[in-house]
């Protein structure tokens, strides 16, 4: 491609994509093996595929928007911030599951409602914190159709597996008198 019609993204971004994509990866071999050792029902099986292209996407999308339409950082340290806390958050939620925690929202049948570390604010913290990845990532290096495209996909998705989920959920005994009145995403608002 001509300098004209591309621009090479900084390194710092493709770094950070990079990053990103081998946390995923990651992940999937930590659920993987979480996985093989659960028993029970699944959740939002029919979105799960989706779930893995929107991932991919925003590993993805980003770099093609920012080489071709030449985009330029804005605020690179504070959307940079905000991925940094989402994946905290993520972590966090991720080891206070334990071995339950898995992509594919296997519920075991043998399970007790997990009620500390961030589910004690709200009943989907892992959710939350995805949800400001897709718009932190892209954003951090000026991707701001694949911010506002992939967010809306996240949502559409989010929204399904939630649902299907707490169907699920609703029958673990205790879930819903542990969770009553606590917020789906945001602290007070969802």
């Amino acid at each position: 491609m001509s300098r004209r019609l591309a621009r090479v993204p900084p390194a710092w971004y493709v770094g950070l994509l990079a990053a990103v994509g081998a946390q995923r990866l990651r992940e999937l071999a930590l659920s993987r093996r979480n996985s093989r050792r659960l028993r029970g029902r699944q959740a939002a099986a029919r979105s799960y595929p989706l779930m893995v292209a929107a991932h991919v996407g925003l590993c993805t999308l980003p770099l093609l928007e920012v080489a071709t339409l030449r985009r330029r950082p804005r605020a690179p340290l504070l959307w940079t911030g905000v991925l940094g806390v989402a994946t905290a958050l993520r972590w966090w939620s991720i080891r206070t599951l334990g071995s339950t925690w898995n992509v594919r929202a296997v519920v075991p049948d043998d399970l007790r409602p997990v009620s500390s570390g961030p589910y004690r604010f709200v009943r989907h913290p892992n959710y939350l914190a995805v949800s400001l990845e897709f718009l932190a990532l892209p954003l951090a290096g000026g991707a701001v159709f694949s911010a506002l495209a992939l967010s809306l996909l996240n949502a559409g998705l989010l929204f399904d597996r939630i649902r299907e989920e707490e169907r699920l959920l609703a029958r673990v005994p205790g879930y819903e008198e542990a969770f009553e009145g606590r917020a789906r995403l945001i602290p007070g608002l969802f």
